[in-house]
């Protein structure tokens, strides 16, 4: 099974939207971001939101592709710099 940060890395999104997650992934407040992000959902333990997230941003994308009016482009950001935090918790992890 591919690392999180190889199926992170996979992702071809615009470079503006990427460099704005990563921008946003520097002082990422997990507990916060991940209340709004999951609504009101359980804040899984650090790491184990990876897959969801993942699935969220996907559909996100699909939403920016496709033009929707429901797109949110700071959503989209949030997502990405979660998606980015919990892939470095995992690495983390690993490499301890």
């Amino acid at each position: 099974m591919p690392s999180h940060l190889s199926r992170l890395n996979a992702l071809t999104r615009p470079q503006l939207l990427v460099r704005a997650a990563r921008h946003r992934a520097i002082d990422f407040s997990r507990e916060r971001a991940m209340r709004r992000l999951l609504q009101g959902a359980p804040v899984p333990a650090p790491g184990q939101a990876f897959d969801t997230l993942f699935d969220m941003e996907h559909a996100m994308n699909a939403a920016r592709s496709e033009g929707g009016a429901a797109y949110s482009p700071a959503r989209h950001v949030e997502l990405l710099a979660a998606l980015i935090h919990e892939a470095q918790i995992a690495e983390l992890r690993v490499a301890a």
